[in-house]
């Protein structure tokens, strides 16, 4: 099922408003590193967002040492032929992993 990409304003519109997070891949992904005070925290905000994922059915890209967690969010179904584009599917994880940190 095909998702409508944001077009650049509308990134441009959520980067300004989330400096947190940076434009990845040509625009085409956003991430954004946290850090935590030991692996145990960063594993604990990983299994949040999982269930987070899991309840959006719109999974990140991430990767995690030790107390640092990097989340890469994109769209595949948006631009599936070139790797994905980004979607307000992931405005909305962007959202509800603020939340977590709220």
């Amino acid at each position: 099922m095909a998702v409508t990409p944001l077009n650049s304003d509308e990134i441009a519109e959520f980067l300004a408003a989330h400096s947190d997070w940076q434009s990845a891949r040509d625009g085409k992904a956003i991430t954004r590193t946290f850090q935590f005070a030991d692996f145990s925290e960063a594993w604990g905000f990983m299994n949040r967002v999982a269930l987070i994922a899991e309840s959006h059915d719109h999974h990140p890209e991430w990767f995690n040492v030790y107390n640092r967690v990097e989340i890469t969010l994109t769209t595949h179904d948006a631009d599936p032929a070139n790797g994905g584009a980004l979607s307000a599917r992931d405005l909305k994880m962007v959202e509800a992993i603020a939340g977590l940190l709220a």
